[in-house]
């Protein structure tokens, strides 16, 4: 039984990253995300299904997320040195707001700059690649009752009329009967079900697939053609930067309780203090326990350089840049 909707949400991504697709032969690389959409709607874990060439591709462009505004200029920017009012499309916004942007697409080495005269010019480093083919959202709800259900309805009915995402599924955990009751509850059926056992921690054996969804199709939904790809591509550029072990930017890993423990073949959070793995929304400054590190774990280099919580964050960006330089799923890591 998960801790907290969000340990079961870091449960579901890493068995996502070992499993994915389930019962399918992996052809594809795939990056997993998490607490990504739009102003709207939010999906716990998102899934990229990408071109593992043309992700390679994505890699001139630095490991940082390209905003709207920068995903703009390298997506536009010409081959050769060109005015960049010539270059790139009306953005519908004043043209001051993209000469900042061409700044700072420069500065991270996504467009070259120079002036001559009074203009500013632009040339691409190279063309930025259609590298994302599938975006595939999951909700997870470890305590799937019929108040969740109902409640998750009509979100999912969001998401098969708008066609933003390819698949939905609902995860939610295992129960043993001889029917599952989220197949019972009043879910779309267009949405796949897995069922997930982490009681032994996650590992490419803890889901199973209760229900198939039905692909959603982009001409059904009610997004025009060019504003849902430039969602969908706004939404690959923030998976791609943030991955889903981000979540230590939300908690307190220089705290001396703050622990990362093994799960299976996952690591997730723990407190020390409290003995329990805890949520980003209790580990914070407020936290009645929270000590900081003592200063001697900081200096000198011991017993890790910068302290426990430096090296916590060391690992868990390590292992997300790992997964993005991934070229299928079915790679294994020995973690």
């Amino acid at each position: 039984m998960a801790s907290s909707e969000f340990i079961y949400e870091l449960q579901v991504c890493r068995w996502v990253e070992l499993a994915w697709p389930p019962d399918e032969p992996a052809d594809s690389a795939y990056i997993v995300a998490r607490q990504l959409g739009t102003s709207r709607r939010r999906w716990d874990t998102v899934i990229l299904e990408v071109d593992p060439v043309a992700l390679a591709a994505r890699h001139q462009f630095g490991d940082r997320e390209l905003d709207s505004d920068l995903l703009h200029i390298a997506r536009h920017a010409p081959a050769e040195w060109t005015f960049y009012r010539d270059a790139l499309p009306d953005p519908g916004y004043p043209w001051r707001y993209v000469r900042e942007a061409i700044h700072r697409a420069a500065a991270r080495g996504i467009v070259d700059k120079r002036k001559d005269g009074n203009r500013i010019q632009i040339k691409r480093i190279g063309p930025y690649p259609e590298w994302m083919r599938r975006l595939i959202a999951i909700e997870n709800k470890p305590d799937l009752d019929a108040s969740a259900a109902r409640q998750l309805a009509g979100q999912l009915d969001h998401d098969v009329t708008t066609g933003l995402a390819d698949e939905v599924w609902v995860a939610t955990q295992q129960t043993d009967r001889q029917v599952e009751p989220a197949l019972l509850e009043s879910l779309p059926v267009e949405a796949g079900i897995l069922t997930t056992d982490f009681d032994d921690g996650v590992d490419a054996d803890s889901a199973n697939v209760e229900w198939y969804p039905t692909r959603l199709s982009a001409a059904a939904g009610d997004i025009d053609g060019d504003e849902r790809h430039s969602r969908r591509l706004e939404l690959a550029e923030r998976a791609y930067g943030r991955g889903w072990r981000s979540y230590y930017e939300t908690m307190r890993p220089d705290c001396r309780f703050f622990e990362l423990r093994r799960d299976g073949r996952g690591l997730l959070p723990w407190c020390g203090a409290k003995n329990c793995h805890q949520s980003s929304t209790v580990c914070s400054g407020s936290c009645d326990d929270f000590q900081p590190e003592p200063p001697a774990w900081r200096t000198r280099g011991w017993p890790i350089e910068g302290g426990p919580g430096k090296a916590i964050k060391q690992l868990l960006d390590e292992r997300a840049r790992r997964e993005n330089r991934a070229t299928t799923v079915a790679t294994d890591y020995h973690r």
